[in-house]
């Protein structure tokens, strides 16, 4: 069975940590929340979740790692320089790093981004100082995926399903997603 971490740090946005998890937890993905530092960990809107597991270090368990953005979160992931080893580990291996909103920031700050295509909160790609910015609602390039913030955490959700072996698309019907049409 595939199994997933979503790393939270003090700051993370809950849509873009949240979403995931439940979409993964749906398609009956193993999904564990890693704080960073803590068991409670506190979002950017003032929301605790209580992690399933502390960061040691070590994500070899993991066939894929989401990074959530906000701030601060994305900036503590970047620099906590324990947690970035263990990225270049994963990606040497071939292992899956997604990060969505700010949060590929920290796949910069790695040296995971140099000759990738990426997306992000749009302006966030002036913080980012390899790859190759594209204004996309998902990226994937080989073993990184990308996505652009809170509003686009469903289709970030679905595409890791789907790379992952399961059924995006038949999940995304089942919970009406392409039935969505938004007035604004």
């Amino acid at each position: 069975m595939k199994k997933v971490a979503v790393v939270l740090a003090n700051g993370f946005e809950e849509i873009e940590a949240l979403t995931p998890v439940d979409v993964l937890r749906r398609a009956s993905i193993e999904c564990d929340m890693i704080g960073l530092t803590g068991k409670e960990v506190e979002g950017s809107h003032g929301i605790t979740v209580q992690a399933d597991k502390i960061f040691t270090g070590d994500l070899t368990d993991y066939d894929l790692v989401v990074l959530p953005g906000g701030l601060p979160g994305s900036t503590n992931l970047r620099d906590h320089g324990e947690l970035l080893q263990a990225l270049q580990a994963l990606a040497a291996s071939g292992k899956y790093l997604a990060a969505i909103c700010a949060a590929p920031i920290v796949l910069d700050r790695a040296g995971l981004l140099q000759g990738r295509r990426y997306t992000c909160y749009p302006g966030k790609e002036a913080d980012i100082d390899s790859g190759h910015h594209v204004n996309e609602t998902v990226v994937v390039d080989g073993n990184i995926i990308t996505s652009r913030g809170a509003g686009t955490s469903l289709a970030f959700a679905y595409t890791l399903v789907d790379l992952l072996g399961g059924d995006g698309a038949g999940l995304a019907k089942a919970m009406v997603y392409e039935q969505q049409k938004l007035k604004i």
